[in-house]
């Protein structure tokens, strides 16, 4: 996967997650297929995407710290949405998904809070251009907003699509000011990192601030807050 836009940098933890396998409409290293085909009765968009190979995966092994590899997972995210965002206009756009997915064990530490931050951070920087990002951890099932169960992810990845203006600000009624964003989204080509710093743990500072108000992170004691845990 290529992207004409700038990244940020510098990246002192480059190599903290290692490609396994590039973008991709059939990973080998993980099955997601069936996984795939029964999410298509929860997401409408989901179906037609990958009846045209629209839906991607990109596989990643972590292979450094926790830090690291969380700094590691917020560029790929980068990546993918700068990809991402010059394609949404074009035909079919609205159905493009990319997909970040985390293989390999980093001791003492969850997927879930290995995708906790990073998630956090990207679903604010680029909801204002219309980028959603969303968060499926390992083995753990998900609760819709309408109280139905989704089956539990083979594998733990981060979402990268078009936001759904109508819909998707419904998900994030834990944090009213990011739908109101994501509800009034538009890309105007801005540079994302224009008025934010590029370093990892500038940016997550940036983030911290965002929070809604939440119980403090017994994994995090310097912040007021933890990233919602919703999906999406």
């Amino acid at each position: 996967m290529t992207t004409g836009r700038t990244t940020p940098a510098p990246r002192p933890a480059a190599g903290a997650l290692r490609l396994v396998e590039a973008s991709t409409t059939r990973p080998r290293t993980v099955d997601l297929g069936d996984y795939a085909r029964q999410m298509t009765a929860h997401c409408p968009y989901l179906a037609p995407s990958l009846q045209r190979g629209l839906t991607t995966w990109t596989v990643y092994r972590a292979v450094g710290d926790a830090e690291a590899v969380q700094a590691e997972l917020f560029h790929a995210g980068v990546q993918a949405a700068e990809w991402l965002r010059p394609l949404l206009n074009r035909p079919h756009g609205l159905l493009r998904c990319e997909n970040i997915v985390l293989v390999g064990e980093v001791p003492g530490t969850r997927h879930r809070d290995l995708l906790a931050w990073p998630h956090w951070t990207l679903k604010n920087l680029y909801g204002p251009v219309g980028v959603m990002f969303g968060k499926f951890s390992a083995g753990e099932g998900e609760v819709t907003a309408a109280g139905h169960r989704i089956p539990a992810a083979p594998a733990s990845f981060l979402p990268v699509r078009a936001a759904v203006r109508r819909r998707d600000p419904r998900f994030l009624s834990a944090t009213p000011d990011l739908a109101a964003v994501l509800a009034a989204a538009d890309d105007d080509g801005r540079d994302m990192f224009e008025h934010i710093p590029t370093e990892w743990m500038e940016i997550r500072t940036w983030a911290r601030h965002l929070l809604p108000p939440a119980k403090p992170s017994p994994s995090w004691p310097d912040t007021p807050a933890s990233p919602p845990t919703r999906s999406s």
